[in-house]
């Protein structure tokens, strides 16, 4: 079930669909919660799953300049006390793990556990910095479609492209359905983002780390190895994916998190 959810001065859309434990999932940038519909689906057979679209995408209103982490976990935080639910289980894909990471800080009693799906909790490096100042500017100029061919396609691990050709360009659809404006909110609300290494190291949250080994943007073994894992955290690399392993190894990806919810309980 599709829905929408008034928080502040405007609307955050989002899905509702099965029964039992909640789970959320936050999509990446450049992104919308459609990129879970398959794993969503999947999940619903055994949990109840919400599936939001970030401010500025999607369904969702733009709501300022920057949107930052803490904002967006302010959103899901607001959505979810809406729907009446006390406890759950966050999953955020790259930029969603960076807002997961900001609800793990701002609110560790309502969460269960929390997946990081190709993510990190690392502030930008000063490479990445730059690069969202170039895309910034791209947009600005009218040029954000130059970003997707690029972008979209290095998500995929390079072996993968052929096979999941009609992901690929599913993705690209929902990429360039995405305002200029609620891009460079997010641009801007990640390179604001602070370093969030001690909220994963002190694990006063369960953490299940997804990460892929073939991944073209975080390799895999520099962030593992900058990381102290705390006791009540998993990590597992999909040996098959690139940047968006939920896609590319999604029956694994169905179990992984399935068994990790079913060990907190």
């Amino acid at each position: 079930m599709k829905g929408s959810f008034k928080y502040k001065d405007g609307i955050i859309g989002y899905s509702d669909k099965g029964r039992g434990e909640a789970i959320v999932l936050l999509h990446g940038y450049l992104e919308t919660s459609e990129i879970w519909d398959s794993l969503a689906k999947k999940l619903a057979e055994r949990f109840r799953v919400f599936t939001i679209d970030l401010p500025g995408h999607g369904r969702s209103d733009i709501f300022g300049e920057i949107h930052t982490m803490e904002f967006m976990a302010d959103v899901v935080n607001e959505l979810i006390m809406d729907a009446g639910i006390k406890k759950f289980f966050l999953a955020g894909h790259s930029l969603g793990g960076y807002v997961a990471l900001a609800c793990a800080e701002l609110f560790p009693k309502k969460l269960s556990g929390y997946c990081l799906f190709h993510s990190h909790p690392f502030a930008d490096s000063p490479e990445a910095f730059e690069k969202r100042n170039r895309e910034i500017n791209l947009v600005k100029a009218g040029k954000k479609e130059l970003m997707y061919p690029d972008n979209i396609s290095r998500m995929f691990a390079t072996p993968n492209l052929e096979k999941f050709s009609e992901e690929l360009q599913r993705s690209r659809k929902i990429a360039s359905s995405l305002s200029g404006e609620g891009i460079i909110a997010v641009l801007k609300g990640m390179m604001a983002r602070p370093s969030r290494l001690q909220v994963m190291e002190e694990g006063r949250v369960p953490c299940l780390w997804i990460l892929g080994a073939m991944d073209n943007y975080i390799n895999y073994e520099q962030v593992r190895a900058r990381v102290i894992i705390p006791v009540n955290a998993r990590v597992v690399v999909l040996q098959n994916s690139g940047h968006l392993g939920f896609i590319e190894e999604e029956t694994r990806c169905l179990e992984i998190i399935t068994n990790f919810i079913g060990e907190l309980s």
